[in-house]
Formats: C-alpha cells, structure tokens, sequence
C-alpha cells in the first residue's frame, strides 16, 4: 500500500489536516458526491451503445433497465479491470460488489437514481498479464495459461479465444470440482468468442440480479462519445503534459511519489496501426509533431483519424477516467489503491478537459474464509494479520505456542533476565567509557540473538513432534496468503462461487455496504 494511498484513507477523517485533500476535489467520504450535479452526456447515444452491447453479453432484464434509467437522467457509479482470464482475481469481484452497494447507497440517500458500471480495460496490450488465472488445490496455488498468441502487441480484448481455451477449461473442471461455476465458464468462455466478450459475459451472468451494466468501450460508438477529450489531448498536447509534470513534483515535495512516470515529448494517447491492429504510443516530436511506430503525423492528421476512425485513438492509465467521464455521467469511480494513487495526478486532466474532479472511493478489501480453514485457525488461535507470512514462520510460531506452558516460562524468565542483566552492563560500561559502551552494546546484541535462537530452536523442536502443525500452517497460509499475496490479488473469483455458489456475490455486496476502508474478513 503506497504512502498516497494512507494518506488518501485519511482522509476519512474529518478532523485530519490531509495534505493530499487538494488533489481529489469534495472529499470523497463526505458523500456529497450522492448529491452533486449530473455532469452533461449524450445519454440516448451512450444508452443505445449499451443496450446493444449488453444484449449480446447475454445481460439479464436488471442491467437492460438501468440502461434505460441512463437514458433517463440516472447516474453512474463506475468500477474497472482488466479482462483477465475466466475473470480475473476475487480483486475483480470486490470492485464489481462495492459498485453495486455504492449505487444502492447513492440512491436511496440522494432520492436520484444511481446505476452500477463496469468498465472493461480492453484496449490494454499486455496480453501476458491477463492470459492466466491463479486457482487453488489442496496443497498448492495452481496457475492456469491460455496460451494466447498474437504477432503484434494488439488490445487484448479483442484476441480470439480459439479452440485452446477447451483444454484450459478441462484443467479448470478438475480445480472446480466441475461446479455449476464450472458450466457458467464453459458457457462464456467458448473458442468463438474474444478474451473481452467472455469476460463480459461471465460477469454478465454473475451480477445478473444486481444489474450491473458491463462495458466495453473499445469500439466506434464509445469513441465517438468520448471523442471531445481525446481531441483535446491532442490539441493542448503540451500544456496537459506541463500540469502533469508540475504534479509530479508537487507529489515529491509533499512526501510521495509519482504513480506514473511523466516526462516531457511523452503524450497521453496511444494508437492502432489500421494495417497490423497494433497498439503503440504516440510520442510528441520536438517540432511539435507526432510519431507512433516509425510513423509522423500532424496534428491536424490525428485529429482527421479521430473524426474517420475513432476507435484507433485510446488514453493512456491517467487519461483513461477522464475518457471514461466524457462517456458516463460518473458520480464516484471505485478503484483500488493504484488507481485511487493515480488520481492524484489525473485531477489535474479533470479541472483542464472536465472542468471538475470526479470522486473516487476505495474497493472493497477483503479475505475470504471458509469453514475449514477458519477451523483451524480458530484451534491455534490465529488471526489474520498473524498469517500473512511464509507457512514456515507461521509453523514455527505455531510451534512456539505448542510448547508446555512451564517450559515457556523457563524461557521468558531466562530471556528477561539477560535483557535486564545486559542493560545494567551496558550502561555501567558507557559510563566509564563512551567507546567501551558501545562495544558492550554489540555484544549484548549478539547474546540476545542467540537467546532468540535457543527460542527459535525449542520451537522448532516442537513442529518435529507435531508434524500436523505444519500442516496446519501450510493450509492456512495457503489460502489467505498464497505464495506470499494477499488472496484478493492472486486466487480467481469464480474458485469462492464455485465452493459455495453464486450467493457469494451477494454476501460481497452485503460486506461493501458496510464501507469499511480497511481490509476486512468475509467468512463462508
């Protein structure tokens, strides 16, 4: 968690002097966001994109009628994520909750209506990224690869999933028990469909009864709606990456650090060769042209592409919400920690194209626990924070408090008085000479090691005559800290739903509604 990102949390209370309160607009736990006005958009041209759209995900007659209720004047509560695979980590889950209980929230407090969005990250070119998704066996975390191939660093979400994606479900199968989940992927993830039309589908059908309306904006009709902003950014080209410079110093001297690199010539767009479909930055040139892969163009060309083409001009990570506002008539975005650290440097984008700031709200965080491994962790008394470490500092930990109780105080007692006798000595040889102090203190460090060690080594002891707390160790570092993450970032969604069925999404949505900040524990 950055230092941004703490600083940003602070905010919630209302009597801290936050330095970061200047950077994103009406503080965003005050709720007044539920209550401000509606930003201006093309509501008919954004509701007739989605209705099309969400139909062909297969969207459910909930998400058809926040359509209409966009059409209608209603406001947006927008989330986002990558298209990873068979949905991506329970990461993307949280987002999708904690937009649907925002918009609930939103809209009974503010008497407006308040609608659910998920924004899919399609145009993004890192297709190693998103072609795997992390599952868990009894033992180990198991990493499933489609193995998607491309000839150019294309928008991954419109590769297609071919016939490989049948093997990568069979593997699944056996993960998931070939769960109902299991059919749902078999349903969404078919070889006909793209890595972006699955994963709309798939979270389609999961939060078919909250009505979240699923959206992918990589095509014509999204960049035409949001044409304004990526004009714009060509037009004002220098002056946009000036501002975002000075930010970036401004976050330096307050203690932070830049999200995102920003440095001069760089621009915020990014473009699609018509002839390869290739993704590629476009860079400004010192004579105040552009170039994208070995090509220069003006800017009046670009501009022409954007007018003819729109849908081959795309934002870069901080012009991405400010795109995504010129679309959407966004009251709160919910982002996670890295997203939430980039507003900071998008905020000046906002009060140059948008004229204001759009709020932003933390996701929910949380582990998941089910019975089996709450169990266990109950018997040796561990909490959460005790078991975000390797399995074998937990075992030994474990180890430690399996020891009898009076050779424990044997220990202690013999621990304490080293520490007392050390500090005595310490302190009486500082006293008759500075440099001799000093000695006597490295010393004592080393006898205090190896104190620690003859702790260490009795523990260890302990683990050998309970081989099950090893095992016990391992179970639980497994799963709510698996391979040194926390389980949120690494272990896929659909694993919860295929466990303990689809009224997970509902207990995460329940879990959001309680708009804790922190992290907190869903128990199964």
């Amino acid at each position: 968690m950055s230092q941004l990102y703490r600083g940003y949390l602070g905010m919630g209370d209302s009597s801290a002097d936050s330095a970061v309160r200047r950077w994103y607009g009406d503080e965003p736990f005050a709720g007044k966001w539920m209550r401000a006005d509606r930003p201006s958009v093309n509501a008919d041209g954004l509701a007739d994109a989605l209705a099309q759209q969400n139909a062909a995900f297969g969207a459910g007659p909930a998400a058809m009628a926040n359509i209409e209720k966009l059409r209608g004047g209603a406001r947006a509560v927008v989330t986002g994520q990558q298209v990873g695979l068979f949905g991506g980590p329970l990461l993307t889950l949280l987002k999708a909750a904690t937009a649907v209980a925002r918009a609930k929230d939103a809209t009974r407090t503010s008497g407006v209506e308040h609608v659910p969005v998920f924004w899919l990250a399609t145009e993004d070119h890192d297709l190693a990224e998103v072609d795997q998704v992390s599952l868990l066996t009894k033992t180990t975390v198991e990493t499933l690869r489609a193995g998607l191939k491309t000839k150019a660093a294309v928008e991954v979400g419109g590769i297609a999933l071919g016939s490989e994606i049948d093997q990568v479900l069979e593997q699944a199968g056996e993960l998931l028990e070939f769960s109902p989940a299991w059919e749902m992927l078999k349903e969404c993830y078919t070889p006909e469909q793209t890595l972006g039309g699955a994963f709309a589908r798939l979270m389609a059908r999961l939060f078919a009864p909250q009505g979240l309306v699923v959206m992918d904006a990589a095509s014509r009709e999204f960049h035409a709606l949001g044409a304004s902003t990526l004009q714009y950014a060509i037009e004002h080209a220098e002056e946009l990456q000036t501002a975002l410079i000075a930010r970036s110093e401004e976050l330096v001297k307050a203690g932070f650090h830049a999200q995102v690199l920003v440095a001069a010539g760089g621009s915020l767009l990014f473009m699609v060769d018509e002839t390869t479909g290739e993704r590629m930055a476009l860079r400004r040139t010192p004579e105040g042209g552009w170039k994208a892969g070995g090509k220069a163009y003006s800017s009046e060309e670009l501009i022409a592409i954007l007018e003819s083409a729109p849908e081959r001009l795309s934002p870069n990570a901080l012009l991405r919400p400010v795109f995504q506002d010129t679309i959407l008539p966004t009251a709160a975005y919910i982002g996670g920690p890295s997203e939430i650290a980039y507003f900071a440097q998008s905020a000046v984008l906002y009060e140059a194209i948008l004229g204001r700031i759009t709020p932003v709200l933390p996701r929910l965080s949380a582990t998941l626990l089910e019975p089996a491994v709450a169990t266990v962790m109950a018997t040796h008394e561990v909490q959460l924070p005790d078991a975000m470490v390797t399995a074998d500092e937990l075992a030994l930990r474990l180890g430690a408090r399996a020891m009898p109780i009076e050779e424990k105080r044997r220990l202690a007692a013999a621990g304490n008085a080293l520490d007392a006798a050390l500090t005595a000595a310490v302190e009486y040889m500082g006293g008759m000479d500075e440099s001799l102090g000093r000695t006597a203190e490295v010393s004592g460090s080393k006898m205090r090691y190896q104190m620690n060690r003859l702790r260490r080594m009795a523990a260890a002891f302990e683990l050998q005559k309970e081989a099950s707390l090893k095992k016990h160790a391992a179970a639980i570092t497994l799963n709510v800290f698996p391979d040194g993450h926390p389980q949120e970032r690494l272990v896929a969604g659909i694993l919860f739903v295929a466990r303990h069925g689809e009224g997970v999404v509902e207990r995460l949505v329940e879990a959001a509604a309680n708009l804790c900040p922190g992290h907190v524990v869903i128990r199964l």
